[in-house]
């Protein structure tokens, strides 16, 4: 174990700017003595919590530590863990560095990490150059270049990264996928999808308690509002499109066959943040002088090298519904989220609306099928169930999982390019080829298999 760890960490020294073949697998990368994966996470809030206690009750792992600067937080972790009759792991906390220690523990096979955004790409590649199979909740990475320094570090040292985006398992998107699979919807042609939810509550509160109950956010917020907000200020682009584009991106082959090739993007301007303040806190509350810059509905238009286009929406500080506003298009039909709407030519009655409730049942996919009652009360509707199992199986048998490094890169690089769009009038940025030309032989995932480590 300990040879692996030198190896890895001298290959990422010697081999920085080396290109090597996607996927490559070391000799010396390190598989789990036993089936029983040992797992940490660094960041125990919500998010991490909720991956810790899925983690937990799963026979195939062992929960050896645990990391946050927050006391509180491990203290609601320890108590979890004891209920569950495990043993007590490792804690580490002492500084904002302290994961490093956790990563250099002999006792540590992989790592989920769920902490605030701008520490995602750092610990996830000091991860892998630890020879850590690393879990990067979303988004991974803020810039172009952190984009392919998880590329670069995966490639340099053989070990893999999953990015966890749950929706790409959610039960309907998996229904759909295997309709697009199976040509249900003809040669495909577009795609819409985003991230439409009201995030002011998760924007602000009062300090106390996580959602709401205030118009206090940075220093004076707690959990998300402590650090989230802070992007609504500074920047102006799409800074969550990960829950829309992952399960488009699956449909649409990026990466396997198929990659974003440019993009635009728009903002209208912001004042539902401001407003939200003045409503909440009055016209004389501090925050009603900050000006966000954020735009309140974001569009990007991105196209793909097979010719379809992909329209993506963030729109979170405004009063509205939850939508991820899936729309998924080809030659012969389409389906519509926002609505439950599906429509086949030749199957449906002409120029009606068939409800998708039947459709989502005859396409169901075989790992719902064969989960699904087991995933209930997992979180968020099952999905983050098979997030974690396709996970720890990945990373027991050491091998690449359902999304990898390239399409962390590639859906998370949706920010920084749409802030740049933006910044631009909305002029066309170029997509990077975080493949590096080996999109044009990676096949498809497999998403209909229901084991992940076989």
């Amino acid at each position: 174990m300990n040879s692996r760890r030198n190896f890895i960490k001298g290959s990422a020294v010697v081999g920085a700017g080396i290109t090597l073949a996607p996927n490559l697998v070391f000799p010396f990368n390190r598989k789990p003595a036993t089936d029983r994966l040992k797992i940490a996470f660094i960041g125990v809030g919500l998010r991490g919590t909720n991956h810790l206690n899925n983690a937990i009750h799963r026979k195939d792992t062992e929960i050896t530590a645990i990391c946050d600067i927050d006391p509180k937080r491990i203290e609601i972790a320890l108590e979890l863990i004891d209920k569950a009759g495990r043993k007590k792991p490792q804690v580490f906390g002492k500084d904002e560095d302290d994961y490093l220690n956790l990563l250099d523990s002999p006792e540590v096979d992989a790592v989920v990490i769920a902490t605030p955004w701008l520490w995602h790409t750092k610990m996830a590649v000091a991860a892998m150059k630890s020879g850590v199979y690393a879990g990067l909740e979303v988004s991974a990475s803020q810039t172009i270049e952190e984009c392919w320094d998880l590329v670069n570090t995966h490639e340099a040292t053989g070990t893999h990264m999953m990015f966890l985006e749950n929706v790409n398992f959610r039960r309907d998107v998996m229904a759909v996928l295997n309709m697009v699979r199976q040509n249900v919807f003809g040669e495909m042609l577009h795609y819409r999808c985003g991230y439409q939810h009201d995030l002011r509550e998760v924007k602000f509160n009062d300090g106390k308690q996580p959602y709401g109950g205030g118009v206090e956010f940075g220093e004076k917020g707690l959990s998300e509002a402590r650090w989230r907000t802070k992007h609504s200020v500074l920047r102006n682009g799409d800074t969550y499109p990960t829950h829309g584009v992952g399960p488009i991106a699956a449909m649409a082959d990026i990466n396997r066959g198929n990659r974003f090739t440019s993009m635009t993007a728009n903002a209208t301007k912001a004042v539902g943040l401001h407003k939200y303040v003045v409503d909440h806190g009055g016209a004389d509350h501090p925050n009603a002088k900050v000006k966000f810059k954020q735009g309140d509905v974001i569009t990007s238009m991105i196209e793909c090298a097979n010719g379809e286009t992909i329209i993506v929406t963030h729109d979170t500080n405004l009063p509205r519904p939850y939508s991820l506003g899936f729309r998924v298009q080809g030659a012969n039909g389409l389906w519509e989220k926002d609505g439950d709407r599906m429509y086949i030519e030749g199957q449906s009655e002409p120029h009606r609306w068939d409800d998708s409730e039947e459709w989502l049942k005859k396409y169901d996919n075989p790992v719902w099928q064969k989960y699904g009652e087991e995933a209930t009360g997992a979180g968020h509707g099952g999905m983050d169930y098979f997030v974690m199992k396709s996970f720890v199986e990945s990373a027991i048998s050491n091998i690449a999982p359902p999304i990898d490094a390239y399409d962390a890169a590639a859906w998370s690089a949706i920010t920084p390019l749409s802030e740049a769009s933006i910044e631009n009038n909305g002029e066309p940025q170029e997509f990077p080829d975080f493949t590096r030309g080996q999109w044009v032989g990676r096949k498809p995932y497999d998403w209909m298999k229901a084991e992940y480590g076989k």
